[in-house]
């Protein structure tokens, strides 16, 4: 058993991890790890980036092809899917959010890591609807870049 199977939470070494140079221009991480009959993200990606074996298994994303064009947040049911792009030591975290309290660009919120834990503040850059999830991109310190996957307000 693999401890998120345990924890229900997943770890960076849990993740494929794009190269620096992928991280510049923007890419998405997928963090679904369910084998379950969705495919939602597939059929949302411009560049057909993201794929699976099956329906039911879990999507992969190909760094290479992936534009960071955050469609894919938006769509995933089990917000799963962040979209990252570092340059030199910020980090731009585009994350689905779906509680009341929406955020505002220009916000400071707080960043919280897998397990809900405050790891630091954010800056709110972007809040888009995208059918009914709120799609959120924050600023961030680099080093918080694979730490953080949500917000409080």
């Amino acid at each position: 058993m693999r401890q998120y199977e345990k924890t229900g939470i997943l770890s960076i070494k849990d993740l494929k991890i794009p190269s620096k140079k992928q991280f510049e221009k923007g890419v998405a991480i997928l963090e679904c790890v369910q084998e379950i009959p969705c495919n939602p993200c597939v059929d949302s990606c411009p560049v057909h980036a993201i794929s699976m074996k099956d329906i039911n298994a879990p999507p992969v994303n190909n760094f290479e092809k992936c534009i960071g064009c955050t469609k894919c947040v938006g769509v995933c049911p089990g917000l799963a899917i962040f979209v990252i792009k570092i340059k030199a030591n910020t980090a731009w975290i585009t994350l689905p959010y779906e509680f009341v309290t929406v955020p505002k660009v220009g916000d400071v919120v707080q960043a919280l890591d897998r397990k809900g834990k405050v790891r630091g503040k954010a800056l709110v850059k972007k809040v888009v609807k995208h059918g009914k999830t709120m799609v959120v991109t924050i600023e961030v310190n680099s080093s918080l870049a694979m730490s953080i996957r949500n917000i409080r307000v």
